[in-house]
């Protein structure tokens, strides 16, 4: 099958997808072995398209801001495998210090903010970053995720309200996964189509495949294209699914193992190998190698947690508190 994306594209989203789906396999594994992850625990597999897709459609300096479901959005953005493993594990080497834990995620070196346990909390955050990036003149759009279930939030309305008012350069991007915690979209809403949510405050909006990470770079392209020419937001509604439950310890009783089977089949990395091997672009044994070097990366940040410090009892208070004597600049 032809493509206009190019080989190296397509190597960067198989080998990327192969690093979130193994690091949340392995990372699962290590939460059912007593006492190594604690705490919640939400698996980003089954929807790794979406953050390939977003990578390759924004630059380095584009914040990102997501809910609890963040593993996966962090390693895009380029936080190591080592220190998200470690912050699952609580410790001092962790993206957060160890005081995050799954749900808060956070790095600042990397442009990602979060990780939010709130339920919809990180949407008006996320347009606050972006009103930051208008204010200080930059040419950076924030991605904004959330899933089906904040859409239903009072936060969603009034940020779109004012993210339209101001034109801030800001991509809502709903990770539609059909069921929020585990309520299909169809008993929640009148709506069930989220983008058309949009069309209250006359923001662009569209409805996208999230399995595919071409249907979103082309999207996140369009909506990033716009944001920097100054046009405002665009609200995304990705269409994706979620092979695990809720969280680890959700049962899934609200759906068939028959439903999951056949999403499964629609798997974005399966996809995605198969185009780089009906265009020559890799090999067989080429594509198991880049698999080999991702599971030895996954192999080594276990090691690295296991062996890392815990915080010490120094840090309890720290980072809760904003310094009195932080230097704050006013133009």
């Amino acid at each position: 099958m032809a493509t206009k994306f190019s080989k190296e594209t397509y190597l960067y989203w198989y080998e990327l997808m192969q690093l979130i789906r193994q690091f949340e396999l392995k990372s699962e594994e290590m939460y059912k072995m007593a006492g190594k992850i604690r705490g919640f625990f939400h698996a980003y597999i089954g929807q790794e398209a979406i953050a390939a897709g977003c990578m390759t459609a924004t630059q380095a300096d584009d914040p990102f801001i997501t809910a609890y479901r963040d593993h996966g959005l962090a390693l895009a953005k380029g936080v190591s495998a080592n220190a998200c493993m470690a912050e699952l594990y609580g410790k001092a080497t962790g993206c957060a210090k160890g005081k995050g834990g799954s749900m808060h995620f956070f790095s600042v070196e990397h442009k990602f903010f979060g990780g939010h346990g709130i339920v919809g909390a990180q949407i008006g955050t996320g347009a606050g970053l972006a009103f930051a990036e208008k204010y200080k003149g930059t040419q950076n759009v924030v991605l904004c995720y959330f899933g089906d279930g904040a859409a239903r939030q009072g936060m969603l309305h009034e940020t779109f309200n004012l993210a339209m008012l101001w034109k801030l350069p800001v991509i809502f991007i709903c990770e539609n996964n059909n069921y929020a915690m585990g309520t299909s979209i169809e008993r929640t809403s009148n709506v069930i189509d989220i983008y058309k949510l949009a069309d209250a405050y006359e923001m662009p909006a569209d409805k996208i495949d999230g399995m595919t990470p071409e249907a979103v770079h082309d999207a996140v392209a369009r909506a990033v294209k716009r944001a920097r020419e100054g046009d405002g937001p665009t609200l995304l509604e990705m269409k994706t699914y979620r092979y695990k439950g809720h969280s680890v310890s959700d049962p899934q009783k609200y759906r068939s193992k028959e439903e999951v089977e056949e999403y499964k089949d629609q798997d974005p990395i399966n996809k995605v190998a198969s185009t780089i091997l009906d265009n020559g672009f890799a090999t067989q044994s080429e594509l198991e190698a880049i698999n080999a070097r991702v599971n030895a990366i996954v192999d080594e940040s276990v090691k690295f947690a296991e062996e890392s410090p815990w915080p010490d009892d120094s840090e309890v208070l720290k980072d809760v508190y904003i310094d009195q004597n932080y230097p704050f600049i006013v133009d």
